[in-house]
């Protein structure tokens, strides 16, 4: 079994280490970044098509080249999934989505229109350590778990520190981040598992037609206790939940 994890808005592959070598060893896996994270390029817009395409050519020349893969996609990651399964079914087996759905959501659901607007303000010419950006956004953003998921992405260049992330188009482009494409047309016939958390308001149940819309063989489920970070805030129940799905 061959497992390729998407990672969410601001995050890196390696998010999913963890979840990755919980399947072992029955599970190959590919954490990647996606464009404009993490080791990856960075893009000249935002656009969820272009950025699943070019996804989609990374795991044909490789990871998908011997047949389809699984893919598991969280947030930003998730739509990114999606379009893949729509656009390029042949590379997908299976798909797990994770706590985002197939609508544009806007700035109603989540909280990262303020969080990445805390980011953008970081002064990061004067800044001294990690210690220090810490401190400086501790008001702005006060949980301790996202706050440092977020400054991971904070990397010394020279006397100093820069975004590793390509910050300024996400912030600028948050209303492409938090749509989706008009994907009319278009449909995926294999096997889904839409995982949401319990205490993320990031999937509704309005959203239930437009993803069986699209995704007809669909199973939802809910990790109890989770927020929208479910595969870090719940690994075991995520885990077991992968498991159940992937595995024949």
């Amino acid at each position: 079994m061959r497992v390729a994890f998407l990672h969410g808005l601001f995050g890196r592959g390696r998010n999913f280490s963890r979840i990755a070598q919980d399947l072992e060893p029955e599970a190959q896996s590919l954490l990647v970044d996606l464009p404009n994270h993490g080791q990856s390029g960075w893009t000249e817009r935002f656009d969820f098509v272009e950025i699943a395409d070019l996804v989609a050519e990374h795991l044909r020349a490789g990871f998908a080249a011997e047949g389809p893969v699984d893919v598991v996609g969280h947030s930003m990651g998730g739509k990114v999934a999606m379009v893949l399964a729509l656009r390029h079914p042949d590379l997908v087996r299976r798909l797990v989505v994770v706590d985002i759905s197939p609508v544009a959501s806007g700035s109603a659901r989540g909280e990262f229109a303020h969080l990445l607007s805390a980011l953008a303000g970081l002064d990061l010419v004067s800044m001294t350590s990690r210690t220090e950006a810490h401190a400086a956004l501790r008001e702005a953003i006060p949980n301790d778990t996202v706050r440092g998921f977020l400054l991971q992405n904070l990397q010394r260049e020279g006397d100093g520190f820069a975004w590793q992330p390509n910050l300024r188009l996400l912030h600028d482009e948050l209303e492409k981040v938090m749509g989706f494409p008009d994907m009319s047309g278009y449909r995926f016939e294999g096997p889904v598992l839409w995982v949401r958390g319990e205490r993320s308001d990031y999937v509704v149940d309005d959203d239930a037609p437009a993803m069986r819309a699209l995704f007809p063989k669909t199973t939802r489920v809910t990790v109890r206790g989770a927020g929208h970070w479910v595969h870090s805030e719940r690994p075991d129940e995520f885990t077991a939940a992968l498991r159940s799905f992937l595995l024949p």
